[in-house]
């Protein structure tokens, strides 16, 4: 399987809107997605952290995927999340990701058991992919330890490609940790892409091989991002990188998926937005308002959805 189709850029872990009776909400999620791309966005990565997909069933996710392709999204602009704790949940996710043609998988490890060795892991995405059994199946593995508490190991990937090269054909690394970045560039794995896992170190990751990020502030601020992804190369990319980072710390102040849910809400007029599952919590009035303030403050501004 080549790489001169596979998606690069910048890509949006998508939030997702639940209604006041917390169902997800198709007809939000659709627009928010198509606003998404509008800005710059190069692929959505639908159903990652920041999209609360676990706390969402994979028959809820399947039901939401099906409605942005109903609606026109092209499926080779999305990465959904498939990585559930079990074996027969991540196949049946990746199943229909590859069966719509998809551009990828983000595949969590299976998370709740901790301490698993890497022959556990190897043997976790080897059945995924076997069962799968579909030459469209392009799995992107995500490192996520803070969060999952199971990594993904250099030597894991190392296995992992050389059995299944072109299958396993990436990674987003969101260990928060740039050395660790750059030792999955500098180990060259073959068709094997790196994703950031935020903009603060997309212009590092491309500099040194990388092919983008998938960042949470991607939800809301995709075309500044973009454009340093398009521009990494010119004499401003510096620059560029230090505003995008600015306004990423700003909102990193707050816990990141209500701050995006306040943002885009408070930016349409639409509390909808607002409203998180359990056991996660909405902003407090009070964090809101110095939350919007810190935006206003460096002239940011967020173009509404479209209708």
């Amino acid at each position: 399987m080549g790489t001169t189709d596979r998606i690069k850029g910048v890509l949006a872990p998508v939030v997702t809107p639940f209604k006041a009776d917390l169902s997800p909400d198709p007809e939000r999620l659709l627009r928010h997605c198509r606003w998404l791309l509008s800005q710059g966005c190069d692929g959505l990565a639908v159903f990652g952290t920041n999209s609360e997909a676990n706390s969402m069933s994979v028959e809820e996710r399947l039901t939401m995927l099906d409605a942005l392709v109903d609606s026109g999204i092209d499926p080779a602009v999305l990465m959904p999340g498939a990585g559930c704790c079990a074996l027969s949940d991540s196949v049946r996710m990746a199943a229909h990701v590859a069966k719509l043609g998809c551009a990828g998988a983000l595949m969590l490890p299976p998370f709740y058991y901790k301490g698993v060795s890497d022959d556990g892991l190897y043997r976790n995405f080897a059945e995924i992919i076997e069962r799968v059994g579909d030459s469209n199946l392009r799995i992107y593995l995500y490192h996520i330890p803070p969060v999952a508490q199971v990594g993904i190991t250099l030597g894991l990937i190392e296995r992992l490609v050389k059995d299944y090269e072109g299958v396993v054909a990436g990674v987003k690394d969101s260990s928060g940790d740039w050395n660790n970045t750059k030792a999955m560039l500098d180990a060259g794995f073959p068709q094997f892409d790196v994703f950031a896992g935020n903009e603060l170190i997309l212009l590092e990751n491309m500099r040194h091989g990388g092919v983008g990020c998938i960042t949470a502030t991607g939800n809301v601020n995709p075309a500044p991002i973009h454009q340093l992804y398009v521009s990494w190369q010119s004499p401003e990319a510096d620059a560029m990188q230090e505003a995008v980072s600015d306004l990423r710390k700003a909102v990193a102040q707050f816990p990141m998926i209500p701050a995006l849910k306040t943002i885009v809400a408070h930016f349409n007029g639409d509390p909808v937005w607002r409203n998180l599952r359990p056991p996660l919590d909405p902003l407090s009035d009070q964090q809101a308002a110095a939350l919007i303030a810190e935006l206003e403050a460096r002239g940011f501004a967020m173009t509404a959805l479209a209708a």
